[in-house]
C-alpha cells in the first residue's frame, strides 16, 4: 500500500513486475542472471529514472519471493495478469514477447524452457486478443 501512495504510477510498474516474476517462477530455483536480466530491461525501460528501475526489480523478486514461500500461486499471478490488461487494456501494449524471450536462454532444463514458451504463448494471446478489442 505504501508504494501505491509514493510511487508514481505503480500499478504500472507493478504490472511489469508481475510479467517478470511469471516468466522467471517458471524455475523452481531462478538463478541470478533472470535478476540481471530484470535488471538490465528495467534499466531499458526506464533510462532516466533509476529508482524506478530499481523499484521494478525489488517488486519483481518480492512477487517471487511470495510464489517460492507459497503466499501466492503462480495461477493467482496469471489470473492478476489477465485481469490487469482487461480493467486497463493499454497494459497490453507493455508485454514485450521479444523482450521476454530473453528468459528462455536461462532456463535451467528442458521442462522449463517448454514451460516459459507456454507463458509467453499465453501472454502473446492476451496481448494479441486485447489489442484486437481496441
Amino acid at each position: 500500500m505504501f508504494r501505491e501512495i509514493f510511487v508514481h504510477h505503480y500499478s504500472s510498474l507493478d504490472f511489469r513486475a508481475k510479467i517478470f516474476a511469471l516468466i522467471i517462477a517458471a524455475n523452481e530455483k531462478p538463478k541470478l542472471n533472470n535478476f540481471i536480466l530484470v535488471k538490465t530491461l528495467a534499466t531499458k525501460i526506464y533510462p532516466n529514472d533509476p529508482d524506478r528501475a530499481n523499484m521494478l526489480l525489488l517488486t519483481t523478486k518480492e512477487l517471487i519471493d511470495k510464489i517460492n514461500t507459497k503466499k501466492i500461486s503462480v495461477d493467482t499471478l496469471i489470473q492478476s495478469i489477465a485481469n490487469n490488461v482487461k480493467l486497463v487494456p493499454r497494459y497490453a501494449k507493455k508485454i514485450d514477447i521479444e523482450t521476454l524471450s530473453g528468459f528462455l536462454d536461462l532456463a535451467e532444463n528442458e521442462d522449463t524452457y517448454y514451460y516459459q514458451k507456454n507463458i509467453l504463448e499465453f501472454l502473446e494471446n492476451l496481448k494479441t486478443e486485447t489489442l484486437k478489442e481496441k
